[in-house]
């Protein structure tokens, strides 16, 4: 049976390090981490979330 491509990632804010957001990625497209530019809560504007380990 083949691998499964989708992977389920955690997105970090890059200026308070909160944890807010939680998606899924295909990893044969993407098999570098990505950014994603979404509001953060915390620091109440949009900012860079980079995917964590």
């Amino acid at each position: 049976m083949a691998a499964p491509k989708r992977k389920i990632i955690t997105l970090e804010c890059t200026e308070c390090g909160e944890r807010n957001y939680s998606t899924e990625k295909n990893t044969a497209n993407d098999a570098d981490r990505i950014e994603i530019i979404k509001f953060c809560p915390r620091c109440n504007k949009r900012t860079k979330h980079k995917e964590t380990k």
